[in-house]
């Protein structure tokens, strides 16, 4: 309650953002229909002439500028010079008043008073506010009941637009957030699309050129070990083999990247039919996959696969898909084998990448020797 009291009106409330032009023009119409009715009843009287009429004149410009100032003053929330025009508009209306002119005096009162409950904290409106309404009261020649429900009514007015202004920056600050909380999604997910590019770009280039790097350091190899031309010739025909292999890895990638997938079980079958020596096995109801679950489980094949090729020349593998209720789990089994010559080339760093990007779908990946030889199993929810 005290905070409330001791608070001013939100920025927004006092602002005029957010205020449909429909209210806007009614509004203007409305000042300028009060402007016109002051003018009307301080001019009307053929009394009114001269200097008298030129300090009238004065005293309604003089109003308007201190009005504007406490406006602004009120929007930066810079209380005693706001509270300071305000009682300086309440001192005006009484030399108005002692001029003649009653009407735009008790207009002055009163509007002071309604804006200062509207646009003031609570606590230091109080005094300019019970100044206006009393000084009204007591030049309007009602009687005290007739004069409370008059000043009671427009202390309520005064609130009822001040809680009418709350509610339209309350809905400003709320729209704000909105607008600030879809452009961090929007951003958000371009970042995440950027990530997944950038992912799909490394695994083909690291797959294909992992691929090549075996096949042109045995070729390296086989020269220093001064073998045939025809056995050296071989690697490097295999080399470009892998180029081409990787070229249309890319290629699958932009299309993977574009939505336009080839079916899960038709890539991996010729995978294994471009390995030689493997098998596959698909269980469970086949369905289409989300493309992130579908690049994961091609890329994890691929991956384990040339790890084989790698480390288990010659050695018989066995490919399980199998769709699950919730998850799809492939699991990439080798027979087992002495090392290959090059199983010391490429970093290592094939399947923790792949492990990572298990992770990030929910997933997991988990390689390790099996009964016979090698295996690796990724599970991805789907």
């Amino acid at each position: 309650m005290k905070d409330a009291i001791l608070r001013w009106p939100s920025r927004e409330a006092l602002d005029r953002e957010g205020i449909p032009r429909p209210r806007r023009l009614l509004a203007w119409a409305a000042r300028l229909l009060v402007a016109g009715f002051l003018f009307w009843s301080a001019f009307h009287d053929n009394r009114v002439h001269g200097w008298t009429a030129v300090a009238g004149l004065g005293a309604v410009l003089v109003a308007v500028m201190m009005a504007w100032a406490f406006f602004r003053l009120t929007l930066e929330h810079r209380l005693w010079p706001s509270v300071s025009l305000l009682l300086g508009l309440l001192a005006l209306a009484y030399g108005v008043r002692a001029a003649g002119f009653e009407t735009p005096a008790s207009v002055l009162w009163c509007g002071s008073a309604i804006v200062a409950v509207e646009r003031l904290p609570l606590a230091a409106a109080l005094l300019p506010a019970a100044a206006g309404f009393t000084s009204f009261a007591l030049v309007s020649g009602e009687g005290w009941l007739g004069a409370a429900v008059t000043t009671g009514g427009m202390a309520l007015a005064g609130y009822a637009l001040r809680l009418d202004a709350e509610a339209r920056g309350t809905t400003q600050r709320l729209l704000a957030q909105e607008r600030a909380a879809r452009a961090a999604e929007t951003e958000s997910a371009a970042l995440a699309e950027r990530a997944r590019i950038a992912r799909e770009i490394h695994d083909v280039l690291a797959h294909s050129l992992s691929a090549q790097l075996v096949h042109l350091e045995a070729a390296r190899l086989l020269i220093e070990w001064g073998a045939d031309r025809d056995t050296i010739l071989e690697r490097v025909v295999a080399a470009r083999g892998m180029a081409r292999d990787g070229l249309d890895e890319t290629r699958q990638a932009l299309s993977a990247l574009r939505g336009e997938l080839t079916p899960l079980e038709e890539f991996l079958t010729g995978l294994v039919r471009a390995v030689g020596g493997a098998g596959i096995t698909v269980a469970g109801e086949r369905r289409p996959l989300p493309v992130e679950a579908s690049q994961a489980v091609r890329r994890v094949a691929q991956e384990a696969l040339t790890n084989v090729r790698k480390h288990a020349p010659g050695a018989g593998v066995r490919l399980r898909l199998d769709y699950g209720p919730d998850q799809v789990t492939l699991c990439v089994r080798d027979s087992g084998g002495p090392p290959g010559e090059f199983a010391g080339v490429g970093g290592g760093y094939g399947l923790l990448g792949m492990r990572e990007r298990a992770e990030l779908l929910g997933g997991s990946l988990e390689a390790g020797p099996g009964e016979e030889g090698f295996v690796v199993t990724l599970k991805v929810p789907v």
